[in-house]
């Protein structure tokens, strides 16, 4: 990862230079002046935290670089509608899309005809099942395997060496999610504990919420949860405070919902990502893609650190 950052101040700096040059020859009227290359940024959805600094990171490096740059997604996890953010963004004109595939599979046909029409494609936090330059992303199953290790950790401190553990996912369709869920079973499999059969609500934190509770009624000997995305960990962490029960919560990313949850305790932990660093770093690749310049490893890992009360 450190390798990585120097490699990207160094390109920063390359294209830093680059663009001086340019706004050089723009003044003194030296050579052809290019209209700047349009950028969007399509994510799964608009209604989480993560996605918004995603956003925010590909917006700053964009205004750096000069480039065009436009953010759309569906309002909640549709793929259809994400499958029509990305015609209408080469419909656009598009010059390259980064994109985080809610469905790796169903998106993949977009992605192929965008391809064919002359847009390059950078992925960002979940790819497609169709090869791209480069895919800026959390190693979500070592992310699944670090929260399930923070788990077992909990629930030792806490005496609990057995019991349930239930899992709130997104749905069985998104990768990264399902790395996440997977690795984290790894984990509590091999200590001993059981865990429940997942329930997928789609991010949804209200929905989230109500399993979640559900999990909690039902099962006097439940002593943790996990949830794999913002929606559900939010709801995983409503539903422990709601319940009054001393019920290990673990979850995934960070938003003002998710911190206020691990302040008063209701979480323990949560897995925190770093999407403003992919939504920055995945703008860069893209200035360098679209000036024919190497864009570096095929995958990049973003890193992920563990999230506690304040």
């Amino acid at each position: 990862m450190k390798k990585f950052l120097t490699m990207m101040l160094i390109i920063t700096l390359a294209l830093t230079a680059f663009i001086s040059c340019a706004s050089s020859n723009e003044s003194t009227g030296s050579g052809d002046v290019e209209e700047a290359k349009l950028v969007y940024l399509i994510t799964m959805d608009k209604m989480d935290q993560h996605w918004v600094n995603v956003d925010k990171g590909a917006k700053v490096m964009a205004e750096g670089l000069g480039l065009k740059y436009k953010w759309d997604a569906p309002d909640v996890k549709d793929n259809a509608k994400q499958i029509e953010a990305v015609n209408n963004a080469v419909a656009d004109n598009a010059d390259l899309i980064l994109l985080a595939a809610n469905d790796p599979q169903a998106i993949s046909e977009a992605v192929k005809n965008a391809k064919a029409k002359g847009v390059k494609i950078i992925y960002v936090d979940s790819a497609a099942n169709e090869p791209a330059i480069a895919t800026l992303s959390t190693n979500n199953y070592q992310a699944g395997a670090l929260a399930g290790q923070t788990m077992v950790d909990e629930l030792t401190a806490a005496g609990q060496t057995s019991g349930k553990i239930g899992i709130i996912g997104v749905n069985t369709a998104t990768n990264s999610t399902m790395d996440r869920e997977n690795g984290f079973r790894s984990v509590l499999e091999a200590a001993g504990y059981e865990i429940l059969t997942t329930e997928y609500k789609d991010g949804d934190a209200a929905a989230s919420q109500e399993s979640a509770y559900g999990f909690i009624v039902g099962n006097e000997d439940l002593v943790g949860l996990y949830g794999t995305n913002e929606g559900s960990t939010v709801g995983v962490g409503n539903a422990i405070k709601a319940s009054g029960k001393d019920i290990i919560g673990i979850g995934f990313d960070k938003s003002d919902a998710i911190q206020g949850l691990l302040n008063d305790g209701s979480l323990k932990a949560a897995m925190a990502q770093n999407p403003f660093t992919m939504g920055y770093l995945g703008v860069g690749q893209a200035y360098a893609a679209l000036n024919d310049e190497s864009t570096g490893p095929a995958v990049i890992d973003t890193g992920v650190a563990v999230l506690r009360g304040e």
